[in-house]
């Protein structure tokens, strides 16, 4: 009996041995998905939104995407986990990102057929509840050649030159112009005007446009984007530029001045896009409310 039980215990002790030591995973796949909207209506080349900016006027789009750089999720006790993105040669690199909902058909010609719609990597295994991230290119990125860098930085259509760096957004979009039409007045005929969101660092100095600046921008214009209660399994994180439209007439332009807001001072048209991204602009500071480009769906 006594040598009965011995060899009980230690096959106990072997199963015991056995469970401790199994591999227990130390990281988790995650895939944070983003969805690009108008007004809360889905963004589609070739289709056109109402509704649009301080004059309600009718837009179609030509162009919609973004990068995205230091996406962390935070746990239960509220720290900010870094996401090891994984390095697909493609749309990420390091900890960069492009996010990119054109697809080349219709107005969108001259952007590309591939499309990229959410963020995958790896995390330490554990629970998470938040998400942040930052909309924008990290300096040190910043300001490289395209040409020679790997993608998704190879994109010369979100560069500006190497002292500006790269369009952190690139929206671009015409108007119907309706909101100059006077009622019982024939539709307008000729040219629809064309309205652009770049976003992107200004005030960078270096000895010229084709130098890269030594020192960080006077504006870097980086948003920072947190939300403290995401789901990633449930939840999809939604860029509606119609958001950032709402404060503005995009039928008209401020006279020698680029079309639309492309991050420079001094544009009329700027205050009040820069400011629903949640950026200082001009002199005036950053609104309280933050970003509102981003929401969860």
């Amino acid at each position: 009996m006594k040598t009965l039980t011995t060899l009980s215990l230690l096959a106990a002790a072997a199963v015991l041995t056995a469970c401790s030591t199994s591999p227990v995973a130390s990281t988790q796949k995650v895939t944070i998905p983003f969805a690009a909207h108008i007004n809360g209506h889905n963004f589609v080349c070739g289709q056109s939104y109402n509704a649009v900016g301080t004059t309600a006027s009718t837009i179609t789009p030509m162009d919609f995407r973004f990068y995205v750089s230091g996406v962390k999720l935070i746990d239960a006790q509220g720290r900010a986990v870094p996401v090891q993105l994984e390095q697909d040669g493609v749309w990420q690199r390091g900890d960069v990102a492009l996010l990119d909902f054109e697809n080349a058909q219709g107005p969108c010609r001259n952007g590309t057929p591939a499309t990229n719609t959410a963020l995958r990597g790896t995390v330490p295994a554990g629970h998470y509840q938040g998400v942040e991230f930052t909309l924008g290119v990290p300096f040190a990125q910043n300001h490289g050649d395209p040409t020679t860098a790997p993608s998704p930085l190879n994109n010369t259509a979100m560069f500006w030159n190497w002292q500006g760096g790269y369009k952190f957004i690139k929206f671009d979009t015409t108007s119907s112009g309706l909101s100059e039409q006077k009622p019982g007045a024939p539709s307008p005929q000729g040219p629809v005007t064309r309205y652009a969101v770049h976003l992107g660092s200004t005030g960078c100095q270096s000895a010229a446009r084709t130098a890269a600046p030594q020192a960080p921008c006077a504006n870097p214009n980086t948003v920072a984007v947190r939300f403290n209660a995401f789901d990633a399994s449930k939840q999809t994180i939604v860029a509606d530029m119609g958001r950032i439209l709402a404060g503005t007439n995009v039928d008209v332009n401020a006279p020698q001045t680029s079309p639309g807001c492309m991050s420079f001072a001094k544009d009329a048209d700027c205050p009040n896009v820069m400011a629903a991204l949640g950026l200082a602009y001009d002199g005036q500071p950053a609104p309280a409310q933050g970003q509102q480009l981003f929401k969860l769906r």
